[in-house]
């Protein structure tokens, strides 16, 4: 795989929304990760045509730069729907980074997989295994729900590149709860986390008793229509006392920034 650059002008615009030595003023909860949620969008906040549908929606500036955040995370977290359907690779391939120029594998994130019922079905010739082998990437970890069975063969294909299998206790109906799950990937040793998708994952995480946990936003936005029927960003409205329905949420501390065609939007978590 070719290389990738981001060029030093790009990087001070980030700056402020990445995980920091020292923590960001206000970051109260020292059990948990620095957490930042990151894809890329339609002008109709899509993220694919249609479930199980891979989408290209960022052009090679923004791209480069997606990479250059797996970079400055210790993880990089997608659902088990995501991985059924692009069969991603989940490393980084920034110039310099260890793997594409640089030996060992400093700075590159550690793969999360997020599936409570155990339907990814891998081989030895999926993608993020055989980067793992080639020493281009980390294996994953994969979290499943605690009682799930999984066959001796999937087990020792990640186990044998240096991922595992890790089991977490999931809400009936519901998947994972972000608090443990979160907590989780710290003890872990992954002091930061960033979560690509998909648009299940993202929803859930958007959720009123969640979103709290976002540190950052960093969201791409493409200059583009899917149209109806599409994978959508879309969280559930709040209500407030008297029972009418208000707005999610919405970010603080924003900055917008042209990457090519593309136009990127960093903010914090905030409350209406």
């Amino acid at each position: 795989m070719e290389t990738i650059t981001f060029p030093d002008s790009s990087k001070p615009f980030l700056e402020p929304y990445l995980p920091q030595i020292i923590p960001l003023k206000g970051k109260q909860n020292d059990d948990l990760p620095f957490t930042t949620l990151t894809f890329a969008t339609s002008l109709d906040s899509s993220l694919s045509l249609a479930p199980g549908t891979r989408t290209m929606l960022s052009g090679p500036q923004s791209k480069a730069m997606t990479h250059y955040l797996r970079a400055r995370h210790a993880a990089i977290l997608i659902g088990v729907g995501t991985a059924i359907a692009d069969n991603p690779g989940l490393n980084c391939r920034i110039e310099g980074v260890g793997g594409y120029g640089s030996p060992g594998l400093e700075g590159q994130p550690r793969p999360i997989v997020l599936d409570p019922r155990g339907r990814w079905e891998f081989g030895a010739d999926a993608k993020i295994l055989t980067l793992a082998r080639d020493g281009r990437g980390r294996a994953p970890f994969v979290v499943v729900g605690k009682g799930v069975e999984v066959d001796e063969g999937r087990r020792g294909i990640l186990e044998g590149c240096g991922g595992r299998f890790i089991e977490l206790d999931v809400e009936s109906g519901k998947g994972f709860d972000w608090g443990d799950l979160l907590r989780l990937l710290k003890m872990e040793g992954l002091e930061s986390v960033m979560i690509e998708g998909g648009g299940a994952v993202i929803n859930s995480l958007l959720e009123p008793g969640f979103q709290h946990l976002v540190d950052s936003v960093i969201i791409t936005i493409a200059p583009t229509w899917l149209g109806r029927g599409g994978v959508v960003v879309s969280p559930e409205r709040r209500v407030d006392e008297s029972g009418t329905a208000i707005a999610a949420s919405r970010l603080k501390d924003v900055q917008w920034h042209s990457f090519g065609e593309d136009v990127v939007l960093c903010g914090r978590m905030g409350q209406i």
